[in-house]
């Protein structure tokens, strides 16, 4: 299994509040996108996956209504 510094970033819904909540933690597994599904499961959700030049996978995500993004970087 890969191991991968997660960051895990929920973005505020408020217009005039730009903070978000921030979630670092490491992650072992084979398929970060399987990840990110099983995260979810159950909910109505829409994501779109980018591989940065660095190796970076970026997945920007909305459920419920809001927007979220998972960053995985591997260790």
């Amino acid at each position: 299994m890969k191991e991968y510094e997660a960051v895990w970033e929920i973005f505020n819904q408020c217009a005039n509040n730009q903070m978000r909540d921030v979630f670092i933690e490491e992650i072992r597994t084979e398929d970060p996108e399987q990840y990110v599904i099983e995260k979810f499961k159950g909910k109505d959700v829409h994501y779109e996956k980018t591989v940065e030049n660095d190796g970076t996978i970026v997945f920007d995500i909305v459920t419920s209504g809001i927007r979220q993004r998972y960053t995985f970087s591997e260790i």
